[in-house]
């Protein structure tokens, strides 16, 4: 339940605190006194949007605190799969605003995404105005309703896991389908182009080889030209390159007998010669190698055309690109001929999945049908209490394909007046009697969701004198079993609260300011009889007043 609400520097709060007890707290005001401010407050808690025009100081931040005590409420389970720090008797919520709209949330200090604010406020806090009157012609809706009375909140999570795979596995074998018939219709110019590459037989980095190759066979002549010259000038005959360095080498070895500057100079040169002559060898080795061979150039050249015809064919670049592409085309052809057994596999699975997803869903759907049964023998006689002494209620179910709520559409139909057709809620009820509607249904749900607090922000809208007081029967009743919380300007509801709170402006020098009185017993009294009189207060409206309160305890 709610214990405490803390709001500070927002809309025409400056610093207020509020606390909550269980049963039924009345809040009353005048018009614009800021109970509206407040709920407002509250809705930031529950996750709502942040507005910045909200913030009383710019130079302040807004911040609304909120304190729970949770120990009858089993969330321990979301509190360890979101991480966050679990206390088993209390719960401080927080929220910050910056005065350009930026906000944080926190749980026990520690800071949360919104949408996890969110998700955990729907299991502590329900806030029902009139415009949430709308809810009830929404099929969704009503169908959360069903749910709640059923109570089959475990079966519905273990059908959305299945609901869930059944999808995916859809969406895999739609794609399965769809990459199979697309191969399909390309397998002939597949075939051929993997047959044109195969055939080749192109080998990793050939065309570096061939390169190579037609730059020795096309320069065979000027090559073998050059490499003479190299020969010939490091060992010719004649006065040669190696001739001179050994006879450097020998002038050196007789001189470094008798300097020792140069000593060791001999032996360098020695191994210059050596390098030298092996190179000589080697040069000669190749230049013998090296003949123009006009028939080994053109098969080279032949080869080097098939290739480049090739990559300008395909868009690439290289031999490797080719063989890449060729590897693609082999997979893509393969993947053909294994789709159909495949798809056979995943369309078996497919059916099991469906199979499981539905058996589970005409399982929801049975314990729907029959909580429809209790909900419309409990809603009616509540409804007719309220003054719909005509009200006729069936539940209209009709069979869907599997969706991520089961197998069922619902549809709340009513009449309100004798030998009225059965119409949808929207096409047939007035604004009061949805409203009225409404709170029959909070009050069915309650006795079969554990949610520890309900908020009714002015619901008793358009009602009075005995309709007034059964409300207040009603919200009473409800708050046995949860926290009421309701706004109202009725006193035939206020005098059935077991607290107090007044709302109420008063101006400063410089400002105007909301603040929350709580009552006692003689104030409750005294403000139920200003709500019955008006402004005049007298002994008459305070006997009325005791009376009201008398009759609703």
């Amino acid at each position: 339940m709610l214990k405490r609400l803390s709001i500070s520097n927002y809309a025409l709060i400056d610093q207020l605190e509020i606390d909550f007890e269980q049963g039924l707290t009345i809040i009353t005001g005048e018009t614009g006194a800021g109970k509206s401010i407040i709920l407002g407050a509250l809705s930031l808690i529950l996750g709502e949007r942040a507005d910045s025009t909200s913030i009383r100081d710019k130079e302040r931040k807004t911040v609304v605190e909120a304190t729970f005590s949770i120990e009858d409420y089993n969330l321990e389970v979301f509190f360890r799969d979101n991480d966050l720090d679990y206390f088993d008797d209390e719960l401080i919520v927080r929220r910050e605003i910056n005065h350009n709209g930026r906000s944080r949330a926190f749980v026990n200090d520690g800071v949360v995404a919104l949408s996890t604010l969110k998700e955990l406020m729907t299991r502590l806090v329900d806030i029902h105005s009139q415009h949430s009157n709308m809810l009830l012609s929404r099929p969704a809706f009503q169908l959360s309703i069903l749910d709640n009375i059923a109570g089959d909140d475990e079966e519905l999570n273990d059908y959305r896991g299945l609901y869930n795979e059944f999808k995916a596995t859809e969406h895999q074998l739609q794609e399965l389908r769809d990459n199979y018939d697309r191969n399909r219709s390309e397998e002939d110019y597949l075939r051929f182009q993997l047959g044109q590459l195969q055939e080749t037989n192109l080998r990793h980095d050939e065309d570096e080889e061939l390169e190579q190759q037609q730059r020795r066979l096309a320069n065979a002549t000027s090559l073998k030209e050059d490499l003479w010259k190299v020969i010939n000038t490091l060992n010719s005959e004649d006065n040669s390159v190696l001739d001179q360095l050994q006879e450097v080498r020998n002038t050196l070895a007789t001189a470094e007998q008798n300097l020792d500057e140069i000593a060791g100079m001999s032996e360098r040169v020695s191994n210059a010669l050596i390098d030298l002559k092996d190179i000589a060898q080697s040069v000669g080795a190749i230049e013998e190698s090296l003949n123009s061979d006009p028939a080994a150039l053109q098969q080279v050249e032949e080869r080097l055309n098939t290739i480049y015809s090739l990559e300008r064919k395909h868009n690439v670049k290289t031999v490797n690109e080719l063989l890449k592409l060729q590897e693609d085309y082999e997979q893509r052809l393969a993947a053909i001929d294994s789709s159909e057994e495949r798809i056979t596999q995943i369309q078996e699975m497919l059916e099991s999945q469906r199979s499981a997803a539905l058996q589970l869903a005409r399982t929801i759907s049975d314990r729907r049908k029959k909580a429809a049964g209790e909900f419309a023998a409990t809603l009616q006689p509540l409804a007719q209490n309220l003054g719909m002494k005509n009200l006729q209620f069936h539940i209209d179910f009709k069979p869907v394909a599997l969706n991520a709520n089961g197998c069922d559409s619902v549809e709340f139909l009513f009449a309100f007046n004798k030998n009225q057709e059965l119409m949808p809620v929207k096409d047939t009820a007035s604004g009061g009697e949805i409203s009225r509607l409404m709170l029959c249904i909070k009050s069915v749900i309650a006795r079969s969701m554990n949610l520890p607090t309900i908020i009714f922000d002015e619901v008793d809208t358009g009602v009075s004198g005995e309709i007034a007081h059964k409300i207040g029967d009603m919200m009473g009743e409800i708050s046995h079993k949860i926290q009421v919380i309701a706004i109202t300007h009725l006193p035939q509801v206020a005098a059935h609260g077991d607290s107090h709170l007044r709302v109420f402006k008063t101006d400063t020098a410089t400002q105007t300011v909301t603040s929350v009185q709580h009552l006692s017993d003689e104030e409750h009294v005294t403000e139920i009889a200003r709500m019955l009189s008006g402004s005049e207060l007298n002994q008459a409206a305070i006997d009325n007043a005791r009376a009201l309160i008398n009759n609703s305890n």
